[in-house]
């Protein structure tokens, strides 16, 4: 049987198939640039034009009436970077006529989605983590892309990065504290201020996992900033987008029955904070205010509504210890948060109006809250 030869696919048929992937693997997950190498940026082609249908009967998935008919055809094409193109080839048991057809109509409407948004929608996703005890958490900017769609899409193509990588001192070490504050201090004023002040930051979303002082530390630079979205990270399902759930949530403040000097704020919403772990750190005589919901979990804060509803009974709380115990005061704060609610304590929190907070994290090797320093 002589071989077959493969028609050449003309560039009428080329031109709108790179136009439509956008440049990128057609494959489900993929979408690695085309036109460019990753590692060196240099500009080369590293497309594979693959068949659904093959070219040839004999082929991948090819057919006795269909794969002369279908082989330059736009609908029956994909682009490919050349590792996909061979394993699709490979297992055509596996990558299907049905199953290639339904990634090469996902990706495509995807990039008609994308390059179809207005410059309105535009946002700069900014990323920020910190050691939490041996973990060391990471945020994957595509996950964060596929949080802030449809109602924006990201500027740029990498995020504004607050984190310090590699930080030698650990969380149970005071200069873990000062060492991580200076980072993100000085890494908020020359990333995210100066571009805010000089206007060419008009949205920012916000993802972040780290200790929870740090966090409500974020809260407070973030502070002044209105055009701003915080993100929570949530275990089930896996995702950082907001989900939908129409459940309103009851955050409960139990307000303390002896008034001291000392005053102490125990909000325990991802985990229940007993008061004797606060009073064996401050002593018997403290004032504990306590924010709490009726089923406390990682997951509690689900949507925009809930943390907006959590930014108001913050505000209520940080007035009222004001006016029971009096400007001259401060609030020494134990919390278990989630993400968003710990970044908005610091938010909502006014310099010139709140009283100051001496914030507190649990500490596993301790095994109790320590302090890690103060916001004045």
């Amino acid at each position: 049987m002589p071989k077959h030869k493969r028609k050449y696919i003309p560039q009428t048929v080329l031109l709108p198939l790179w136009i439509l992937a956008g440049g990128r693997c057609e494959f489900d997950g993929c979408n690695k640039p085309l036109l460019h190498d990753v590692l060196t940026k240099t500009r080369c082609n590293l497309a594979d034009v693959a068949h659904i249908i093959a070219s040839s009967p004999n082929g991948p998935r090819g057919d006795d009436l269909l794969s002369d008919e279908k082989s330059i055809d736009l609908s029956n094409l994909m682009l490919l970077c050349k590792d996909h193109h061979k394993m699709v080839d490979e297992y055509p048991d596996i990558y299907t006529v049905e199953v290639l057809q339904n990634m090469k109509k996902t990706h495509e409407e995807t990039i008609e989605y994308l390059t179809s948004l207005k410059n309105k929608g535009v946002t700069h996703i900014v990323v920020y983590t910190a050691d939490i005890g041996n973990n060391i958490p990471r945020i994957n900017f595509e996950h964060t892309i596929c949080a802030v769609l449809p109602e924006y899409y990201p500027k740029n193509n990498i995020p504004i990065e607050l984190s310090c990588i590699n930080n030698a001192y650990k969380d149970y070490e005071d200069k873990f504290w000062e060492y991580e504050r200076e980072q993100l201090n000085r890494k908020f004023e020359s990333n995210i201020k100066k571009l805010v002040v000089c206007g060419e930051i008009k949205h920012i979303s916000v993802f972040a996992l780290a200790p929870q002082p740090l966090l409500i530390e974020l809260g407070r630079l973030l502070s002044d900033i209105n055009f701003i979205e915080i993100y929570q990270k949530h275990r089930e399902p896996n995702t950082w987008k907001w989900l939908e759930n129409n459940e309103p949530i009851d955050f409960i403040l139990e307000e303390p029955k002896e008034i001291f000097d000392k005053v102490a704020l125990n909000l325990s919403l991802s985990g229940v904070i007993s008061n004797d772990r606060i009073t064996s750190v401050l002593g018997d005589e403290t004032s504990i205010w306590t924010i709490s919901v009726s089923n406390p979990n990682n997951d509690i804060i689900k949507t925009r509504e809930q943390l907006s509803s959590f930014r108001i009974k913050m505000r209520e709380v940080y007035n009222k210890i004001k006016s029971v115990h009096g400007q001259n005061n401060k609030i020494h704060v134990f919390p278990a948060c989630p993400v968003s609610a710990a970044i908005e304590i610091g938010r909502v929190w006014m310099p010139k109006a709140d009283l100051p907070l001496v914030l507190y994290d649990q500490n596993n090797i301790h095994k109790k809250f320590v302090h890690a320093f103060d916001i004045d």
